[in-house]
C-alpha cells in the first residue's frame, strides 16, 4: 500500500457518520446504556434516575444520535430510562435495543430466542421506549434451542408489521450471520472488539464489505459486569473509529465528564488528520 493510499484510507475511516441499514444516518460515536442500571450485576433501576436522564439528554445535546439498550439491562430499566429521557424523540435520534435474553435475577441470564418470546419482548420494548417502531432491534444472543433462522424470521415478521425498522445481531460468528442474511437483511453486528481484543478482525472486514455496521461492545476493554475500563478512552475509541468506516462505537458511562471526554475523540481525530502530510499522486 502506497503512502497516498494509506492516507486516503485513514481519512475515509474517520468519517463521522454511517448509513445504518443503508437508510439511517448515525453518528459513529453513540452511547451504550448498559451502565444505567442497578448494581451489582446491572440489575434493577439506576440508583440516580434523574442524573441518568440528565446524562442521556446531554449525550443528545452533544450530537450522539444512536442509543443502544437491551431488555436484559435491568431488565427493561434502560429501555424505560431512555424512553423517559428522550421522548418525544427528535427526528435524528435512533434507538437500538435487543431481545432474546432475560435476566430475572442478578447473574441469572436466560437465553430464549423463540419466536413467541421475541414477539412478546418487542411489544414490551415498544411500550418501555415509548415508540411506535423500534429503529434497530437486535437478537442479543443465538438461542442454542432455537435455529437462528426461526429467530430472524420472527424479527422479519415484526419488521413487516411495522414494529421494528432494522434487524441486528449480537454475539455471532460469520456462519450465523450468513444464515441470518439468508432470511432477512441484517443492518448491524454487535460483538466484543477493542484495541487489545482483536479476534473479530475478519468479521469487521466482512461486515464492511457488506455495508453492515459493526458495533463493538467493550470498546474500552471493560468487564461487562464491573465498573472501570482497561484502556485509555480517547485513544481506544480513536483506534476503533480509524480501524474501519463501518465501526460504530457505543461507549457507556455514568459520568457526564467522561461522556464529554469520549465525544472529544472527534477533536483528537481531527487534530491527527490536520497533521498528516500532503502527498501527491
Amino acid at each position: 500500500m502506497t503512502l497516498h493510499t494509506e492516507l486516503a484510507t485513514m481519512m475515509n475511516s474517520i468519517n463521522q457518520t454511517f448509513q445504518l441499514g443503508g437508510e439511517i444516518e448515525i453518528n459513529r460515536l453513540g452511547y451504550g446504556a448498559m451502565r444505567l442500571t442497578g448494581q451489582p450485576g446491572n440489575f434493577g433501576p439506576y440508583a440516580d434516575w434523574e442524573q441518568g436522564i440528565t446524562l442521556v439528554r446531554r449525550a443528545a445535546e452533544l450530537g450522539v444520535n444512536l442509543f443502544d439498550s437491551a431488555r436484559s439491562y435491568g431488565p427493561e430499566w434502560t429501555d424505560k430510562l431512555l424512553g423517559e429521557a428522550l421522548h418525544p424523540y427528535a427526528a435524528q435520534i435512533v434507538i437500538a435495543t435487543k431481545g432474546g435474553i432475560d435476566k430475572p435475577a442478578p447473574g441469572n441470564i436466560q437465553v430464549d430466542g423463540s419466536p413467541a418470546t421475541l414477539k412478546k419482548q418487542i411489544d414490551e420494548a415498544l411500550v418501555n421506549l415509548r415508540v411506535d417502531r423500534i429503529d434497530l432491534f437486535q437478537l442479543h444472543r443465538v438461542d442454542p434451542q432455537t435455529p437462528i433462522e426461526e429467530s430472524i424470521a420472527a424479527l422479519k415478521e415484526a419488521q413487516t408489521a411495522g414494529k421494528i425498522r432494522l434487524i441486528g445481531l449480537s454475539n455471532v460468528d460469520r456462519s450465523q450471520l450468513d444464515r441470518a442474511l439468508a432470511i432477512a437483511p441484517i443492518a448491524s453486528i454487535q460483538n466484543r472488539f477493542n484495541q487489545e481484543e482483536r479476534g473479530q478482525d475478519a468479521l469487521v472486514d466482512y461486515t464492511a464489505e457488506h455495508g453492515i455496521a459493526f458495533i463493538p461492545y467493550g470498546p474500552l476493554g471493560a468487564h461487562p459486569m464491573k465498573q472501570g475500563a482497561a484502556l485509555p478512552a480517547q485513544s481506544a475509541l480513536a483506534w476503533l473509529l480509524r480501524r474501519s468506516p463501518n465501526i460504530v462505537v457505543i461507549p457507556g458511562t455514568t459520568s457526564i465528564t467522561h461522556l464529554e471526554e469520549n465525544w472529544a475523540t472527534w477533536e483528537l481525530l481531527a487534530a491527527d488528520a490536520s497533521r498528516l502530510p500532503v502527498v501527491s499522486q
